[in-house]
Protein backbone atom coordinates (compact mmCIF):
# COMPACT_ATOMS: atom_id res chain seq x y z
CA UNK A 1 0.00 0.00 0.00
CA UNK A 2 0.87 3.77 -0.82
CA UNK A 3 0.16 6.29 1.49
CA UNK A 4 -1.14 9.33 0.08
CA UNK A 5 1.76 11.67 0.64
CA UNK A 6 4.37 9.31 -0.97
CA UNK A 7 2.28 9.05 -4.11
CA UNK A 8 1.97 12.69 -4.05
CA UNK A 9 5.86 13.53 -3.57
CA UNK A 10 6.54 10.81 -6.72
CA UNK A 11 3.99 13.03 -8.99
CA UNK A 12 5.56 16.21 -8.22
CA UNK A 13 8.86 14.90 -8.30
CA UNK A 14 8.05 13.76 -12.42
CA UNK A 15 6.29 16.65 -12.95
CA UNK A 16 9.89 18.79 -12.31
CA UNK A 17 11.74 16.53 -14.14
CA UNK A 18 9.81 16.55 -17.43
CA UNK A 19 9.64 20.26 -17.02
CA UNK A 20 13.51 20.62 -17.08
CA UNK A 21 13.59 17.82 -19.98
CA UNK A 22 11.14 20.08 -22.03
CA UNK A 23 13.48 22.93 -21.26
CA UNK A 24 16.16 21.21 -22.52
CA UNK A 25 14.51 19.70 -25.67
CA UNK A 26 13.33 23.54 -26.37
CA UNK A 27 17.03 24.82 -25.57
CA UNK A 28 18.71 22.08 -28.54
CA UNK A 29 15.74 22.79 -31.34
CA UNK A 30 16.72 26.34 -31.11
CA UNK A 31 20.13 25.86 -31.05
CA UNK A 32 19.73 23.59 -34.50
CA UNK A 33 17.91 26.78 -36.12
CA UNK A 34 19.51 27.99 -39.12
CA UNK A 35 20.12 31.35 -39.47
CA UNK A 36 18.02 32.71 -42.56
CA UNK A 37 20.36 33.51 -45.63
CA UNK A 38 20.97 37.31 -46.06
CA UNK A 39 21.30 37.91 -50.10
CA UNK A 40 22.30 41.30 -49.34
CA UNK A 41 24.92 40.82 -46.90
CA UNK A 42 26.17 37.79 -49.06
CA UNK A 43 26.19 40.01 -52.23
CA UNK A 44 28.34 42.91 -50.25
CA UNK A 45 31.21 39.86 -49.16
CA UNK A 46 30.95 39.11 -53.01
CA UNK A 47 31.98 42.31 -54.22
CA UNK A 48 34.65 42.74 -51.20
CA UNK A 49 36.15 39.65 -52.51
CA UNK A 50 36.24 41.06 -55.99
CA UNK A 51 37.64 44.15 -54.84
CA UNK A 52 40.27 42.48 -53.19
CA UNK A 53 41.05 40.43 -56.02
CA UNK A 54 41.54 42.96 -58.79
CA UNK A 55 43.25 45.21 -56.07
CA UNK A 56 46.09 42.39 -55.88
CA UNK A 57 46.65 41.03 -59.65
CA UNK A 58 46.89 45.20 -60.45
CA UNK A 59 49.61 45.38 -57.98
CA UNK A 60 51.26 42.09 -59.08
CA UNK A 61 51.10 42.98 -62.45
CA UNK A 62 52.51 46.63 -61.00
CA UNK A 63 55.44 45.11 -59.45
CA UNK A 64 56.73 43.30 -62.31
CA UNK A 65 56.82 45.48 -64.68
CA UNK A 66 58.38 48.30 -62.56
CA UNK A 67 60.93 45.63 -61.53
CA UNK A 68 61.50 44.62 -65.15
CA UNK A 69 61.55 47.91 -67.21
CA UNK A 70 62.45 50.02 -64.61
CA UNK A 71 64.60 48.78 -61.87
CA UNK A 72 66.87 45.86 -63.82
CA UNK A 73 68.19 47.86 -66.78
CA UNK A 74 69.86 49.60 -64.18
CA UNK A 75 71.61 46.78 -62.80
CA UNK A 76 74.29 44.39 -64.51
CA UNK A 77 73.42 40.80 -63.18
CA UNK A 78 70.50 39.38 -60.54
CA UNK A 79 70.54 40.94 -57.26
CA UNK A 80 68.78 40.29 -53.94
CA UNK A 81 66.74 43.65 -54.06
CA UNK A 82 64.66 41.69 -57.64
CA UNK A 83 63.02 39.16 -55.11
CA UNK A 84 63.38 40.92 -51.57
CA UNK A 85 61.88 43.96 -52.54
CA UNK A 86 58.80 42.52 -53.88
CA UNK A 87 58.29 39.83 -50.99
CA UNK A 88 58.28 42.71 -48.53
CA UNK A 89 55.12 44.32 -50.36
CA UNK A 90 53.05 41.49 -48.65
CA UNK A 91 52.95 43.44 -45.27
CA UNK A 92 51.55 46.68 -46.92
CA UNK A 93 48.34 45.01 -48.61
CA UNK A 94 46.13 45.49 -45.47
CA UNK A 95 47.03 49.18 -45.47
CA UNK A 96 46.35 49.46 -49.61
CA UNK A 97 43.05 47.75 -48.95
CA UNK A 98 41.74 49.95 -46.56
CA UNK A 99 43.42 53.31 -48.30
CA UNK A 100 41.62 52.62 -51.57
CA UNK A 101 38.69 49.89 -51.08
CA UNK A 102 35.62 51.97 -49.07
CA UNK A 103 34.92 51.19 -45.31
CA UNK A 104 31.70 49.28 -46.22
CA UNK A 105 34.06 46.52 -47.92
CA UNK A 106 37.48 46.78 -46.58
CA UNK A 107 35.90 46.37 -42.64
CA UNK A 108 34.55 42.91 -43.92
CA UNK A 109 38.32 41.66 -44.01
CA UNK A 110 39.84 38.79 -42.09
CA UNK A 111 43.09 37.25 -41.64
CA UNK A 112 41.70 34.54 -44.24
CA UNK A 113 41.22 37.30 -46.85
CA UNK A 114 44.64 38.85 -46.10
CA UNK A 115 46.54 35.42 -46.21
CA UNK A 116 44.48 34.39 -49.71
CA UNK A 117 45.39 38.29 -51.06
CA UNK A 118 48.90 37.41 -50.01
CA UNK A 119 49.68 34.36 -52.00
CA UNK A 120 47.59 35.61 -55.15
CA UNK A 121 50.13 38.88 -54.80
CA UNK A 122 53.13 36.71 -54.98
CA UNK A 123 51.87 34.42 -57.51
CA UNK A 124 50.74 36.85 -60.15
CA UNK A 125 53.75 38.79 -59.07
CA UNK A 126 56.13 35.32 -60.29
CA UNK A 127 54.09 35.06 -63.03
CA UNK A 128 54.61 38.20 -64.68
CA UNK A 129 57.93 38.26 -63.41
CA UNK A 130 58.66 34.93 -65.66
CA UNK A 131 57.14 35.54 -68.92
CA UNK A 132 59.13 39.56 -69.28
CA UNK A 133 62.58 38.39 -68.69
CA UNK A 134 62.23 34.55 -70.84
CA UNK A 135 62.37 34.31 -74.42
CA UNK A 136 60.53 36.06 -76.63
CA UNK A 137 60.26 39.33 -74.82
CA UNK A 138 63.81 39.21 -72.77
CA UNK A 139 66.81 36.70 -71.75
CA UNK A 140 68.47 36.71 -68.64
CA UNK A 141 69.56 33.20 -68.94
CA UNK A 142 73.47 32.79 -69.70
CA UNK A 143 74.54 29.68 -72.18
CA UNK A 144 75.88 27.09 -70.27
CA UNK A 145 77.40 23.43 -70.75
CA UNK A 146 74.79 20.99 -71.05
CA UNK A 147 76.33 18.27 -68.99
CA UNK A 148 80.11 19.40 -67.67
CA UNK A 149 82.83 17.89 -69.77
CA UNK A 150 83.99 14.53 -70.84
CA UNK A 151 86.77 12.68 -72.59
CA UNK A 152 86.61 10.43 -76.27
CA UNK A 153 86.83 6.35 -74.93
CA UNK A 154 90.31 5.60 -75.16
CA UNK A 155 93.26 2.97 -74.50
CA UNK A 156 94.27 2.97 -70.64
CA UNK A 157 91.47 4.21 -69.20
CA UNK A 158 90.24 2.12 -66.41
CA UNK A 159 87.47 4.67 -64.93
CA UNK A 160 86.29 8.19 -64.94
CA UNK A 161 84.23 9.90 -62.63
CA UNK A 162 82.57 13.47 -62.58
CA UNK A 163 81.68 14.62 -59.43
CA UNK A 164 81.74 18.52 -58.13
CA UNK A 165 83.39 20.26 -61.60
CA UNK A 166 86.27 17.59 -61.28
CA UNK A 167 86.93 14.82 -63.86
CA UNK A 168 88.48 11.93 -62.30
CA UNK A 169 90.63 10.18 -64.69
CA UNK A 170 91.98 6.61 -63.74
CA UNK A 171 94.75 4.73 -65.72
CA UNK A 172 96.32 1.35 -66.11
CA UNK A 173 98.95 3.41 -67.96
CA UNK A 174 101.59 6.27 -67.42
CA UNK A 175 99.86 8.01 -70.43
CA UNK A 176 96.50 9.05 -72.01
CA UNK A 177 95.88 10.63 -75.13
CA UNK A 178 93.63 12.86 -74.07
CA UNK A 179 90.07 13.91 -76.74
CA UNK A 180 88.54 17.14 -74.07
CA UNK A 181 84.85 17.12 -75.52
CA UNK A 182 81.65 19.63 -73.94
CA UNK A 183 78.27 21.16 -75.43
CA UNK A 184 77.32 24.79 -75.69
CA UNK A 185 73.77 24.93 -74.61
CA UNK A 186 71.28 27.88 -74.75
CA UNK A 187 67.52 28.97 -74.56
CA UNK A 188 67.91 31.29 -77.68
CA UNK A 189 70.83 30.74 -79.91
CA UNK A 190 73.78 28.83 -78.74
CA UNK A 191 75.80 29.04 -81.98
CA UNK A 192 76.02 33.27 -81.37
CA UNK A 193 77.66 33.27 -77.74
CA UNK A 194 81.08 33.73 -77.56
CA UNK A 195 82.93 31.40 -76.06
CA UNK A 196 86.13 31.16 -74.24
CA UNK A 197 87.87 27.73 -73.32
CA UNK A 198 91.74 27.43 -72.09
CA UNK A 199 93.77 24.38 -70.22
CA UNK A 200 95.88 25.25 -67.27
CA UNK A 201 98.52 22.96 -65.79
CA UNK A 202 100.45 24.08 -62.29
CA UNK A 203 99.11 27.54 -62.80
CA UNK A 204 100.58 28.28 -66.42
CA UNK A 205 98.57 28.70 -69.28
CA UNK A 206 99.53 25.49 -71.33
CA UNK A 207 97.18 26.69 -74.56
CA UNK A 208 94.24 29.00 -75.04
CA UNK A 209 91.64 25.92 -77.02
CA UNK A 210 89.15 28.74 -77.78
CA UNK A 211 88.17 32.39 -77.69
CA UNK A 212 84.96 33.51 -80.52
CA UNK A 213 81.32 32.93 -80.95
CA UNK A 214 80.54 29.06 -81.01
CA UNK A 215 79.87 29.31 -84.84
CA UNK A 216 83.30 29.80 -85.51
CA UNK A 217 84.62 26.68 -84.11
CA UNK A 218 83.72 24.66 -86.56
CA UNK A 219 87.05 22.45 -86.67
CA UNK A 220 86.40 22.14 -83.01
CA UNK A 221 82.91 21.10 -83.66
CA UNK A 222 84.02 18.58 -86.68
CA UNK A 223 86.34 17.29 -83.73
CA UNK A 224 83.24 16.78 -81.50
CA UNK A 225 81.16 15.11 -84.41
CA UNK A 226 83.58 12.27 -85.10
CA UNK A 227 84.20 10.97 -81.96
CA UNK A 228 82.34 7.90 -81.84
CA UNK A 229 81.83 7.24 -78.12
CA UNK A 230 82.26 8.91 -74.80
CA UNK A 231 83.38 8.02 -71.49
CA UNK A 232 80.07 9.05 -69.55
CA UNK A 233 76.91 7.36 -71.08
CA UNK A 234 73.13 7.57 -69.40
CA UNK A 235 71.93 4.62 -68.88
CA UNK A 236 69.90 5.09 -72.44
CA UNK A 237 73.87 4.29 -74.57
CA UNK A 238 73.77 8.38 -75.22
CA UNK A 239 76.37 10.61 -73.59
CA UNK A 240 75.65 12.57 -70.91
CA UNK A 241 78.44 15.50 -72.38
CA UNK A 242 75.66 16.40 -74.78
CA UNK A 243 71.76 16.22 -74.13
CA UNK A 244 69.69 17.58 -77.42
CA UNK A 245 70.06 18.05 -80.12
CA UNK A 246 70.04 21.87 -80.57
CA UNK A 247 73.35 21.71 -78.02
CA UNK A 248 76.56 22.56 -80.12
CA UNK A 249 79.41 20.13 -79.00
CA UNK A 250 83.40 21.30 -79.41
CA UNK A 251 85.94 18.78 -78.37
CA UNK A 252 89.94 19.76 -78.57
CA UNK A 253 92.89 16.89 -78.96
CA UNK A 254 94.90 17.88 -75.67
CA UNK A 255 97.43 15.31 -76.47
CA UNK A 256 99.41 13.08 -74.27
CA UNK A 257 99.00 13.86 -70.94
CA UNK A 258 100.30 11.98 -67.78
CA UNK A 259 99.22 11.83 -64.00
CA UNK A 260 98.47 14.91 -62.54
CA UNK A 261 96.00 17.92 -62.06
CA UNK A 262 94.99 20.02 -64.76
CA UNK A 263 92.51 23.28 -65.29
CA UNK A 264 90.36 23.61 -67.58
CA UNK A 265 88.11 27.37 -67.63
CA UNK A 266 85.49 28.04 -69.64
CA UNK A 267 83.89 31.59 -70.15
CA UNK A 268 80.82 31.76 -72.31
CA UNK A 269 78.95 35.09 -72.76
CA UNK A 270 76.13 36.29 -74.64
CA UNK A 271 74.46 39.75 -75.45
CA UNK A 272 71.52 39.73 -73.29
CA UNK A 273 68.21 41.91 -72.67
CA UNK A 274 67.72 43.76 -69.98
CA UNK A 275 71.34 42.98 -68.79
CA UNK A 276 73.99 44.12 -71.62
CA UNK A 277 75.95 40.66 -71.32
CA UNK A 278 74.89 37.07 -69.59
CA UNK A 279 77.87 35.89 -68.37
CA UNK A 280 78.54 32.22 -67.58
CA UNK A 281 82.37 31.07 -65.85
CA UNK A 282 83.62 27.80 -64.49
CA UNK A 283 86.82 26.15 -64.07
CA UNK A 284 87.02 22.32 -64.11
CA UNK A 285 89.84 20.10 -62.55
CA UNK A 286 91.11 17.02 -64.39
CA UNK A 287 92.55 14.88 -62.51
CA UNK A 288 94.54 11.66 -63.69
CA UNK A 289 95.74 8.60 -61.35
CA UNK A 290 97.49 5.52 -62.45
CA UNK A 291 96.15 3.09 -60.61
CA UNK A 292 97.16 0.28 -62.47
CA UNK A 293 99.75 -1.07 -65.22
CA UNK A 294 98.58 -2.41 -67.76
Amino acid sequence: MVDVDSALRASAYSGKKRARGSGDDKEEKKSRKIEPFQPGDALEKEKADAFSMWLVITLGLSVGLLMRYVLMPTLTEPEKILWVLPLMLVVLLPTLHRLIIPDKWSDRYDRGNWFRASFLYIFTWLAVSFLLVNPPLADIAPPTLAGGIDIAETEGVVDVAWTGGTYTIELNQNTVDVTLGMAVSDNVDAASATIVVSHWFHGAMVEELANGTVSEQTDHIATFAAVDAWERLDKSGNPKVIGHSEDIGVAWDLGTMGPGEHQIKIKLVEEGDPWAQNVWERTYTIVIIQVATA
